[in-house]
């Protein structure tokens, strides 16, 4: 396998910085509406705010990748003396929960760092400075790139074993 670079996009968040304005929750859904800018529905944002207001503390996460099931963790934190959930720190769409996803139709949200913009928008309105945009390479080795056949085998294989597959594929060549 060859190496390659690769561009890493991640939004640093400074917590004790966040003042609660939300103000990256407001930009975040107006620019995903549709058309762009034509509504405000925080629902619809990449970012949410995990707000703990009697202790003057907030904490941005954004969407990460969906996932199809449950994860195991049911752990809970205590910070400054309020305990929180595992899940309240959690970047997925997952079907145990409605956060991360898109009201109307309930597809899973996920952070695309503002696509075609010059940095995300929730960084560029954050006043309070919380949030910070970093660009960095890595160098990675290069995943062969799978084509149509072998993409639904996997999916096959994943779903009903190999050797179900195996087995199939070969029955199959002996009819033709």
């Amino acid at each position: 396998m060859s190496k390659t670079k690769k561009k890493i996009k991640v939004i640093k968040i400074d917590v004790d910085k966040c003042n609660g304005c939300r103000a990256c929750e407001m930009i975040c859904s107006a620019f995903h509406a549709s058309p762009k800018y034509s509504s405000n529905n925080p629902q619809r944002s990449r970012i949410r705010l995990i707000r703990d207001p009697i202790n003057d503390k907030y904490l941005p996460v954004y969407a990460g990748e969906y996932t199809a099931s449950e994860c195991k963790g049911r752990d809970k934190y205590v910070i400054d003396g309020k305990e929180y959930a595992e899940c309240d720190f959690c970047r997925a769409s997952c079907p145990s929960r409605d956060l991360f996803k898109e009201p109307d139709s309930g597809l899973p949200l996920k952070c695309d760092m503002c696509e075609d913009e010059e940095e995300p928008l929730c960084v560029t309105w954050c006043l309070a400075k919380a949030l910070v945009y970093e660009e960095r390479e890595e160098e990675r080795e290069e995943e062969p790139v799978l084509g149509e056949v072998e993409t639904g085998l996997e999916a096959l294989v994943n779903k009903h074993g190999l050797q179900k597959v195996v087995d199939t594929v070969a029955r199959l060549s002996k009819k033709g």
